[in-house]
């Protein structure tokens, strides 16, 4: 159970370095005094519908017999950890956010985090997929009561980080060297997890 709550903890924070950097820029332009209820339902529903979008898929996955097959699937976040690493992708995101958020209704904010956290989160579907894939139910149970309460802690840690000069700044410096490491390391656990390692080697030699 601890192994199961600990992977999945890792799972939703290192898919969510770029909500904080989101959030951090949010609560920086509307202040501490902003209404904390819509950026949480925001965050709650885009994340409901990348995990809702994500299971799915998952729940068809499973009707492929061979589990090394499933494994394959953990050559996505393999690729998007090496390619993180390698490729310096210039983000415009915080531009767009800025230029959103500068126009301060409340009847927008939720919807702004919503749609702001579906469009930030196209590549957790492939990190997503594969690990709900190697899940029982219970174990989709637990990963999803950790990812609600991950997003009160994200939440939480963006609203007080936004206050402390220079710390956006330190996280952003060390995001290409977390975010690999963790996709890799999921993406090799999925596929010896699945025996996939085992039956490429066997191809191969």
């Amino acid at each position: 159970m601890i192994q199961q709550i600990l992977t999945a903890l890792g799972v939703y924070i290192s898919t969510s370095i770029d909500y904080l950097f989101i959030l951090l820029i949010m609560f920086a332009q509307l202040g501490k005094y902003s209404n904390k209820g819509h950026i949480y339902a925001g965050q709650y529903l885009g994340t409901g519908i990348l995990v809702a979008v994500s299971l799915f898929a998952a729940f068809v996955v499973r009707f492929i017999p061979e589990e090394s097959i499933i494994g394959l699937l953990g050559l996505i976040p393999l690729f998007i950890g090496i390619r993180f690493a390698l490729i310096d992708e210039e983000d415009t995101d915080e531009e767009a956010i800025v230029e959103k958020l500068n126009q301060r209704q409340s009847s927008r904010l939720f919807w702004t985090v919503t749609l702001l956290t579906i469009a930030s989160g196209g590549d957790n579907l492939g990190i997503y997929i594969p690990y709900f894939s190697t899940l029982s139910w219970t174990e989709v149970i637990v990963a999803l009561i950790v990812f609600a309460v991950g997003i009160i802690g994200l939440v939480e840690v963006s609203r007080s980080l936004s206050s402390i000069p220079g710390v956006s700044e330190t996280i952003e410096k060390y995001e290409r060297i977390i975010i690999p490491i963790v996709f890799v390391a999921l993406g090799l656990y999925i596929m010896i997890e699945n025996g996939t390692i085992q039956m490429m080697y066997n191809v191969i030699f």
